[in-house]
């Protein structure tokens, strides 16, 4: 691991136009773009991959073609490795996926959707809060070129996961950071990041609308509406920036 005096990087996941712009003027340092965050988010729209080309931070964008397990075909692969495809020809900073099978991730898959990468930027998802011991994912995630892997710590919330984030910490090789997710508010940020040293972090900033088209005795699609709020963001950056940071991560 090594030491560095830099403050941590605030990374907000969002799956609307309207979300981007206010990730931005909050003071996001990067944007993980996505679709449908409810369903713990999904490749996001064209539409939305192309307002991000012009973002004035690093964009993510997620590759995950549908809700679920992380188990692919090898045509969903294959759908994956062309959206990455058109993802670099937009000239995003990198994509966010993983890939999951009955025992653990697919290495296959990954080295796959690695190559597909060559020369973005890389983030390894979740789909490593589903696995049993997350060790085993640090030298795979290293190997195929991954800069990050996100994690609760296998917990719902990473604040219900430290310890074992901790220990992932601990035993990253260098290149590779480790970078806390899920749960992460104003209140939690700044322990979280001094609890496991890390040099990132991931959150959603969201709020539920108000003031939603009224649906009483009429059809509902889908659940309630939430929101990327900039206020929100801006007191995570708020949090962070006060943090007196000397991080032993990565």
């Amino acid at each position: 691991m090594t030491v560095t005096s830099s403050s941590p990087i605030l990374e907000v996941c969002v799956d609307s136009h309207a979300g981007l712009r206010a990730a931005i003027e909050g003071g996001a340092d990067r944007i993980e773009l996505c679709a449908a965050l409810d369903l713990g988010g999904l490749s996001p729209s064209l539409a939305l991959l192309e307002a991000a080309r012009t973002s004035p931070v690093p964009v993510y964008a997620m590759v995950r073609p549908r809700p679920g397990d992380f188990i692919y075909s090898n045509e969903e692969i294959a759908g994956m490795c062309a959206e990455i495809a058109q993802i670099r020809q937009i000239g995003l900073a990198g994509v966010v996926f993983g890939a999951g099978s009955e025992d653990g991730l697919d290495g296959a898959a990954l080295a796959r959707l690695a190559a597909a990468a060559d020369g973005m930027g890389r983030t390894l998802h979740r789909v490593v809060d589903q696995l049993a011991d997350r060790q085993p994912v640090l030298a795979i995630a290293s190997k195929l070129g991954f800069e990050r892997v996100l994690t609760s710590g296998g917990a719902p919330k990473a604040i219900d996961g430290l310890d074992d984030i901790v220990s992932l910490a601990n035993a990253a090789p260098d290149g590779l950071s480790i970078m806390p997710g899920g749960g992460i508010t104003p209140d939690n940020v700044s322990y979280i990041l001094r609890k496991t040293g890390a040099s990132q972090v991931h959150a959603s900033a969201r709020k539920e609308a108000t003031g939603a088209l009224k649906t009483d005795g009429r059809v509902k699609f889908g659940g309630d509406r939430w929101f990327t709020d900039r206020a929100t963001v801006q007191a995570l950056q708020q949090a962070i920036d006060l943090i007196p940071y000397s991080s032993s991560s990565e």
